[in-house]
């Protein structure tokens, strides 16, 4: 039987065996056999099943006394793990029907570059939207896609191209961002704040400049942001939505009816842009980026006022020039390019044109 202090050594390692194996995860679950995600693909790691007491030491050895007393009264916890200098990782644990379980997400050391996570096609598009001094940014997409990825590019981006003071808020902090440029102050819900809400709320009395967040979750968080962005402050933000269309939908349908008209207003003169973005497996084994871009113009603007969201998709195929781009037209483009398989083109293509086209 091993002590806290070498069961605590013997974790470090498996974490950092596996962001040196570029997985994505390690997941350690009470009546389950210790695995990996890596490319969206599952493997073991051990044919032993963690009994009860073994998850449940495994996954509490690294807390404090206080973190450790939060997850047992809680049976849920959010934090950022630092292992050494450089190794960051977000753990969620919980406990489910057997026990406890914990979820490990690699933080990379490294922010990469927006080139570097493949949006090189639409860099300047990106570079236009992040030199506005107001208004609202969005980057969506499912879990798992690399939104807090490409946040923190922009985020290093921003620091290295601007002398503003940038606050951001998240849930947990991951990717820590040392001041180049601008001044970036980091606050984490939880030790740091009570929610989004309330830091959005603070923020506002804070001189900032650009101010990120996390996750738009909730109306008072969504109504907090829309504010800000009319206040003269640059806020970017990340939701879980698959494309632009249904992110307005989402952004606007929080709000009570009586709302509505108002908050189109707000939205239609504050928002600068939307990216979507997905994860797609590649034909090399490994994993794609495909996008979706609105751009924020006239037309959009009437369309958001109206509240005609089904009008997007044809503004978008025409805004083309101002660096708009459907995640159909990408998606297939990608199968042109055999970087995707005809399977996985099919499963996220929805127009019926471009669906037949792929053999």
């Amino acid at each position: 039987m091993l002590d806290d202090a070498a069961l605590a050594a013997g974790l470090r390692g498996l974490l950092r065996a596996t962001a040196r194996h570029l997985a994505s995860d390690l997941h350690l679950s009470t009546g389950a056999r210790p695995f990996i995600r890596k490319n969206r693909q599952l493997s073991f790691i051990s044919d032993y099943k963690l009994t009860a007491d073994d998850a449940l030491r495994l996954n509490t050895v690294l807390l404090s006394e206080g973190q450790k007393d939060i997850f047992l009264k809680r049976r849920d916890y959010d934090y950022a793990l630092a292992v050494g200098g450089s190794d960051r990782y977000r753990v969620n644990l919980m406990f489910h029907k057997n026990g406890a379980a914990g979820s490990y997400r690699m933080v990379p050391y490294k922010v990469r570059t927006m080139e570097e996570l493949g949006y090189t096609a639409h860099l300047e598009t990106l570079k236009r939207l992040l030199s506005y001094h107001n208004g609202l940014i969005l980057i969506t997409g499912p879990v798992g896609s690399g939104k807090t990825t490409t946040l923190a590019s922009m985020v290093a981006y921003l620091n290295e191209t601007r002398t503003d003071h940038i606050i951001t808020v998240e849930d947990p902090i991951e990717v820590v961002q040392p001041a180049k440029g601008c001044n970036v102050t980091q606050r984490e819900v939880g030790p740091h704040t009570k929610s989004f809400f309330t830091a959005l709320k603070g923020a506002l009395r804070e001189d900032p400049d650009v101010i990120v967040i996390g996750e738009l979750r909730d109306l008072e968080t969504i109504e907090m942001a829309i504010t800000a962005s009319e206040t003269g402050h640059l806020v970017i933000g990340t939701m879980h939505t698959s494309d632009a269309a249904t992110t307005l939908n989402r952004l606007l349908d929080v709000f009570p009816p009586s709302q509505q008209t108002q908050i189109r207003a707000s939205v239609a003169e504050s928002l600068r842009g939307i990216v979507c973005q997905r994860l797609l497996p590649a034909t090399n084994g490994n994993l794609t980026l495909a996008c979706e871009i609105l751009i924020s113009n006239t037309a959009i603007q009437n369309l958001i006022r109206e509240g005609k969201s089904q009008g997007l998709r044809n503004t978008m195929e025409t805004g083309v020039r101002e660096g708009m781009c459907l995640m159909d037209n990408v998606v297939f483009a990608l199968w042109q390019e055999r970087k995707l398989t005809a399977e996985v083109a099919l499963a996220n293509i929805t127009n019926r044109v471009l669906r037949a086209k792929i053999t």
